[in-house]
């Protein structure tokens, strides 16, 4: 039962970007202005032939290493607006550091087209490899990859850090993010009533859950359970297994807009399969983690600490 984009706008309507209204003096440490002084910016590379399959290459300065870490960043919009340009001082943070950084627009959901997670998340799959060949091209190898990004973004990045690490050009070591949705359960999306298992509610999720999905879900299928398979290709959580990259994720605890619950899953799935990782709820936050400033920044802290540990900058000279 294919819903219109209107449901599925609305689903996330107010929360598509995880960063603060207010950006706080410290949170300048993790964001910068592009400048050439920091590498070279190669803007608009086509990856698809979709309008919207281009992604930008920030390259550092120093292209005399043997290898390079890719740390792709995938931009929030609720998975209908948004663009790879929105996440540029953090791209340019990242290339300062001395990562080939990278940022992707895919197919956003209209009332005209059928995109949905399930097909986005093909197209960055699709994307990541052409990303590692054009940054080889260019004279930076690439020997690792880490996969990020915030809100819609970082649904996108999970998925393709436990669901399609095996076919990456390079090790996937690290996935990092804020406030995506991690799985696709109805008990967990009491935020949309969606738990209350009401002939209301499942049409709710039958019809919201179809359109994510980019399949068909009936009523019946979610009173049975049966949805539950049909949703697993963009559920992250049902991908998770010991060798899955180490994650550092953020979530506020009054997020309305994503199902907080479905972090706590996230969490228990990381945990129960040893997975390094680091979970940091924010209790007086929303969508946006704007009202716990110390547990943010710890978040940050703790994601460039992996980046350090799991993807140090490259030694020694190719020329």
């Amino acid at each position: 039962m294919p819903l219109g984009i209107g449901i599925f706008a609305l689903a996330f309507l107010g929360g598509a970007v995880s960063k603060f209204a207010i950006t706080p003096s410290w949170a300048k440490e993790y964001g910068v202005q592009w400048s050439d002084e920091l590498g070279t910016l190669k803007t608009d590379i086509p990856y698809g032939d979709g309008e919207a399959n281009k992604f930008d290459l920030y390259l550092p300065k120093d292209g005399t290493k043997d290898s390079y870490g890719l740390v792709v960043y995938l931009h929030a919009g609720g998975f209908t607006s948004g663009d790879k340009s929105g996440d540029r001082e953090m791209l340019s943070w990242l290339c300062g550091k001395g990562y080939v950084a990278c940022g992707i627009n895919y197919t956003l959901r209209t009332d005209t087209n059928n995109a949905s997670v399930y097909s986005q998340s093909n197209e960055i799959k699709a994307a990541i490899p052409k990303a590692a060949e054009a940054a080889e091209e260019a004279g930076y190898p690439i020997g690792k990859l880490a996969v990020a990004g915030g809100s819609a973004g970082h649904t996108l990045a999970m998925i393709y850090a436990y669901r399609d690490a095996a076919e990456a050009p390079a090790p996937v070591v690290l996935t990092f993010g804020a406030v995506g949705p991690s799985c696709f359960r109805t008990e967990d999306w009491d935020n949309y009533g969606f738990d209350r298992n009401t002939e209301e509610s499942n049409h709710g999720a039958a019809g919201l859950f179809s359109v994510m999905a980019g399949a068909e879900i009936t009523v019946e299928e979610i009173k049975s359970g049966a949805y539950l398979e049909k949703m697993k290709p963009i559920s992250a959580v049902d991908w998770i297994t010991p060798e899955s990259a180490p994650t550092v994720v953020a979530y506020g605890a009054r997020d309305r807009v994503q199902p907080f619950k479905a972090s706590l899953r996230l969490k228990a799935a990381l945990e129960g399969n040893g997975v390094d990782y680091q979970y940091f709820e924010c209790p007086h936050s929303g969508h946006g983690l704007q009202n716990d400033n110390a547990v943010y920044r710890r978040w940050m802290e703790t994601v460039e600490a992996y980046l350090d540990k799991y993807m140090p900058a490259a030694r020694g000279g190719k020329r």
